[in-house]
């Protein structure tokens, strides 16, 4: 599992906050295939919580962070 992996779907959540950005990573997830990577852009800086929780709670993986921002930027693996 590495960041590098190819982008199935990039999501532009700027501007939106909690829980919007993860309501629609739950969609985008949800529209790609199991093993593919998710991207989510966020402005929210409780995002990264919120996003740490929500993939411990889904099971899905988070391969990376990126907290220098707005914007923060995450890649998520389907797992299942």
């Amino acid at each position: 599992m590495n960041s590098t992996d190819p982008v199935a779907l990039t999501l532009d959540a700027r501007g939106l906050s909690c829980p919007l950005p993860v309501i629609r990573a739950k969609r985008g997830i949800a529209a790609i295939g199991v093993g593919e990577v998710i991207e989510i852009l966020t402005t929210d800086p409780g995002s990264v919580a919120d996003f740490r929780a929500w993939t411990r709670s889904t099971g899905h993986d988070l391969i990376a962070v990126v907290e220098e921002g707005p914007p923060f930027k995450f890649l998520i693996r389907r797992m299942h």
